[in-house]
């Protein structure tokens, strides 16, 4: 497990913190899914870190926090892994089980690799069209604690996530 003095740094409250890579690569996927939830708005599909987490397990969350907010920041983040994985696989599906390729960023294709079924088409676009309400849920939800850890408790927990800290 990390520690602060395994990553060499710590919170303002002495909490451990997300090594480097895992920092840059939540915020690359804030960033991705905020340009994908455009993108999605915008166009008819588009395209998105799961391995990292479980090469590289998060630090222990600080034992004062009750145990419901530990668990609804477990659920959380399983959900938000699930829908980020599925969200992109469904718009696939939809895509290759109409017969098209899917352009991802507009760089490169990937070809249909299953047979045209109309069926499969229409199951994998309901579950894209449906997903995405839930999956801005707990966007919001994932925000709120955040919100709610920064602004108000101001107990440090964000800022293991956060590559630019104040000097305590």
């Amino acid at each position: 497990m990390p520690t602060a003095e395994t990553t060499g740094v710590a919170t303002p409250s002495g909490a451990a913190t997300y090594d480097s890579i895992a920092q840059a690569v939540h915020w690359l996927l804030a960033a991705l899914a905020v340009v994908a939830v455009a993108l999605g708005w915008a166009i008819a599909g588009a395209p998105r870190r799961t391995g990292w987490r479980w090469h590289c397990p998060p630090p222990p969350l600080p034992p004062v926090l009750p145990r419901f907010e530990i668990a609804l920041a477990g659920l959380t983040h399983f959900v938000l892994y699930l829908f980020l994985i599925l969200m992109p696989l469904a718009g696939y599906l939809n895509a290759a089980a109409a017969g098209h390729a899917v352009y991802f960023f507009g760089v490169v294709s990937i070809p249909p690799l299953l047979p045209e079924t109309d069926r499969l088409s229409q199951v994998a676009i309901v579950i894209h069209l449906v997903a995405q309400y839930p999956l801005y849920l707990f966007i919001a939800l994932h925000i709120a604690g955040a919100l709610l850890h920064v602004a108000i408790r101001r107990d440090g927990i964000v800022e293991r996530m956060v590559p630019i800290r104040r000097a305590g």
